[in-house]
């Protein structure tokens, strides 16, 4: 390492010399990547570190099996890497996301990190290159082109299998709950924002209920295809300069550590070049965005009022809704709900164009790809919980509203059909709108029935 003083060391990379900080562990290239691209301020998040950290962990103790790294190397590798998947060194990685599309700043963070501290734990200094060097031991049997996929592959599956999944099971027990809860209030339906035939409250939140189970089946469904990774392709999938049991063996430990079934892609070309994964996963999250939004929006406007508005149903008060107004109270998780599946929709946008951007042998947009889809499912996990938690668990219904809006219904008069006709049940409810009667006061008035027969006909319970 060449010479340093108090704030500052003067590192080398292929292209000259570079001012690092004194106190960092990345070199030249990180720093090259902090100064060209200060562009956001964003981040790849911890569980995509936590995977760097991990292949770059079984990638020593493959290379040294293979008879390529010194063992006592490799040992010192594993335990600096480790501290780069538990979360030790998160500080050291401090690429911006809007890099170079292959994330090589990313890999080459990492590579460098561990690759210092691994000197350090070797020689008691901070060596950034002796007697390991980033790329000729820390990135041995790689490239940032199969490493930066591999890495949001294993981020992804961890992701939903640890947050995602659990709190859509959160949020699809809670509206579950509500449909049995809510069986017995009957009330009246909607169909283009107009009076539609009866429904129970119930059977409402049953469609919400069998949303969110649809939307888990998508999302388990995606993870055979994120379970394949690119890791042995190196640069252009031909594994130039791996070994040709490299990347299984990696992936049989990654395996063993996460408690996933990971395995090497079929076609390296095909992985490296293009992200279907990536696509397919988004879509699927983009798909359960839409739902939560439609059911956060369905729970906005069936509580809306208190007193002017639908109000069918109460939402749990949960802070002063105005600044201005006293006593209003705003329906706030519906709302955050619904801005989570607006971004989730514009995520879904960007990982479409980053699918197609790039040319030949590489995806060019890795690094926002993998942000975006990782936001995604860290943010549909933590809207999915909260709505659940803070509002469904909560709802009442107010049954005295929804009695009131049913028997002034016109759409009642669907009940009569059978029997009456259309055309003739029609007449009745144009008549109960032009007097403002009730369908039932109208067709009494008509006697188009006898008394018992209507009772039956607009019974709205047996219209459910």
């Amino acid at each position: 390492m060449a010479t340093q003083d108090v704030k500052f060391r003067i590192e080398n990379d292929t292209m000259g010399e570079v001012r690092v900080p004194a106190h960092v562990y990345y070199g030249a290239e990180t720093q090259r990547a902090v100064d060209n691209f200060p562009v956001s301020g964003l981040r790849l998040p911890r569980v995509f570190i936590r995977a760097l950290g991990i292949i770059k962990k079984y990638a020593a103790q493959t290379n040294k099996e293979l008879g390529l790294l010194d063992p006592k190397i490799a040992k010192a590798v594993m335990a600096a890497a480790d501290e780069v998947a538990v979360g030790k060194m998160d500080e050291q990685f401090v690429v911006d996301v809007f890099q170079t599309g292959s994330g090589t700043s990313t890999n080459m963070n990492a590579n460098e990190v561990i690759a210092a501290r691994t000197n350090e734990l070797m020689t008691g200094k901070k060596e950034s290159k002796h007697p390991v060097h980033p790329n000729d031991q820390i990135n041995l049997g790689q490239s940032s082109n199969d490493v930066i996929p591999t890495a949001f592959h294993i981020a992804a599956i961890t992701s939903i299998n640890e947050d995602l999944l659990p709190a859509q099971e959160v949020l699809h027990k809670s509206l579950r709950k509500k449909s049995k809860e809510f069986q017995h209030v009957v009330k009246i339906g909607r169909t283009h924002l107009q009076d539609a035939v009866p429904i129970r409250l119930g059977q409402e939140f049953s469609g919400y209920a069998e949303q969110v189970r649809l939307g888990i089946r998508r999302i388990k469904n995606v993870r055979d295809s994120l379970s394949r990774l690119a890791l042995g392709g190196t640069a252009v999938g031909t594994g130039l300069n791996t070994h040709p049991e490299f990347a299984s063996r990696v992936i049989a430990l990654i395996s063993q550590e996460t408690g996933w079934s990971f395995r090497e892609t079929r076609n390296h070309f095909e992985a490296q070049a293009n992200q279907e994964a990536a696509l397919e996963t988004s879509g699927a999250l983009k798909t359960v965005g839409v739902s939560l939004m439609k059911i956060a929006n369905n729970i906005r406007w069936l509580s809306s009022g208190p007193r002017c508005g639908i109000g069918e149903i109460n939402v749990p008060p949960l802070q002063p809704g105005s600044s201005m107004m006293p006593g209003k109270v705003n329906p706030v998780v519906p709302e955050s709900v619904i801005q989570v599946a607006a971004h989730v929709i514009g995520n879904d946008t960007t990982v479409t164009i980053g699918g197609q951007i790039g040319n030949f042998e590489l995806s060019g947009m890795l690094p926002v790809v993998a942000h975006n889809l990782l936001e995604s499912i860290r943010l549909v996990s933590a809207a999915a919980k909260l709505f659940a938690e803070k509002c469904i668990d909560g709802i009442t219904a107010n049954e005295d509203r929804c009695k009131a809006f049913l028997e002034n219904s016109l759409a009642m008069s669907t009940g009569l059909v059978p029997v009456i006709g259309y055309e003739k049940a029609a007449e009745i409810a144009q008549e109960a709108h032009r007097t403002g009667k009730t369908v039932r006061d109208v067709a009494m008035e008509q006697k188009v029935l006898p008394e018992t027969q209507l009772d039956e006909l607009l019974d709205p319970i047996r219209m459910t």
